[in-house]
């Protein structure tokens, strides 16, 4: 099994006290409330912590993109991609993922290329479509979101592909490209694809024959959403194996699952109740107002999970520490072995070779990061990259 840690770099100091009546933070959050000092130190430490990732044995570090928030810092993930390629030898380096519909295609074409070149090979490029907020600021139609990924897909891949190529669409038009550099990687740097749950999302990464994470879902969902890609990849003529997936879970280490609650659950609740819910980051019905979301994204999710589906996209800003302890049942934060085991059974029922660790959940202090990366390090890592997922079993079930 492959383990990625996925950094989601939030603004390295907690914010509750910026809340309009505890409620939520405002949005926009003013630049008054921005220390540069902070965002300094933000960055120096989760570059250190990337180092000692490559040292330690981890596979890869897992970078994203998102504005206008401190939910993340990483308004460029090509920037941290090019930092992190300059301080690391051997991680992949999973840029999870650049927001194609907000982006000119064959500049992110040619800097994933010059990313591919020099760390030697070891990109991994993820394309997402970004959320409502990021569209507004960017002043780009929602409605136009899903159209504009996928042209800008085309765009990109034939960059990277093709000698020389023109190419004439609704949003983008170029005449006689030929791409320099082009990436190590032959005959392109593997892509991944993030999915919430949207059909459409499925089909595409189906149609393509790309990996995805089915990242916010759990239990039933999450199965349904394997089921209906794997049955989109057999469409398409291909074949689904474990390398087509990966899990993206929350772990935390430590001598007894009490311990671990105790200490993990404060930061937990406040990425979800603060960081997580900044912005309007959900709200369904907008979304499909707007044609962001059709009003059929859904239909492959069986019935008993369709409130699920829904969930997804709910307000978290009414999240308690009750919640969060009842979440810590089904998650891998414990003892050691506890870890090893939750993650190796999510892994194998979802028929997943691939894991995606989020250890730092917004304000947790350094050190407490860094403990957390050498402690997995030491006691599940080997365990977890010893085991090999073989079989999807949803597929064969499906």
């Amino acid at each position: 099994m492959k383990v990625f840690v996925f950094d989601l770099l939030a603004y390295g100091e907690n914010l509750d006290h910026l809340k309009n009546g505890g409620q939520e933070l405002p949005y926009p959050l003013s630049r008054r409330h921005f220390k540069a000092e902070v965002a300094v130190r933000t960055y120096a430490e989760h570059l250190e912590a990337w180092e000692e990732l490559d040292r330690l044995g981890y596979d890869g570090v897992g970078f994203n993109e998102h504005h206008c928030s401190p939910y993340g810092l990483m308004n460029s993930p090509n920037l941290m991609a090019a930092a992190a390629a300059q301080r690391t030898k051997r991680l992949k380096l999973l840029i999870y993922g650049n927001l194609l519909p907000l982006h000119e295609p064959l500049r992110l074409a040619e800097e994933l290329a010059m990313l591919d070149c020099l760390s030697g090979g070891r990109i991994i490029s993820g394309f997402a479509r970004g959320i409502p907020r990021e569209y507004q600021v960017h002043n780009v139609p929602l409605a136009d979101s899903r159209a504009r990924f996928e042209e800008a897909f085309e765009i990109v891949t034939r960059a990277w592909t093709e000698d020389v190529f023109s190419y004439s669409g609704r949003f983008w038009s170029y005449k006689d490209v030929a791409m320099w550099p082009r990436p190590v990687q032959k005959p392109h740097p593997r892509i991944w694809i993030p999915i919430v749950g949207s059909k459409e999302s499925i089909e595409f990464a189906g149609r393509h024959d790309i990996p995805i994470t089915p990242g916010l879902a759990g239990g039933g969902l999450r199965n349904d959403i394997i089921r209906f890609y794997a049955k989109c990849l057999a469409a398409a003529g291909h074949r689904i194996t474990p390398d087509h997936l990966s899990l993206g879970l929350n772990a935390y280490v430590a001598d007894s699952k009490a311990q671990a609650v105790r200490e993990v659950a404060p930061y937990h609740l406040y990425f979800n109740r603060t960081l997580f819910s900044h912005g309007s980051f959900t709200e369904t019905a907008a979304q499909r107002k707007v044609g962001y979301v059709s009003d059929s994204s859904t239909d492959y999710v069986r019935p008993e999970n369709q409130r699920a589906a829904a969930l997804l996209r709910e307000d978290f800003r009414g999240m308690t520490m009750a919640d969060v302890e009842r979440m810590a049942e089904r998650m891998p934060w414990g003892t050691p072995d506890e870890v090893a085991r939750r993650i190796i059974a999510e892994a194998d029922a979802a028929g997943a070779n691939n894991v995606q660790i989020g250890f730092n959940r917004g304000a947790m202090p350094h050190d407490m990061f860094m403990h957390q990366i050498r402690r997995f390090a030491a006691e599940v890592l080997p365990i977890l990259q010893a085991h090999e997922v073989k079989t999807v079993p949803l597929a064969e079930a499906a």
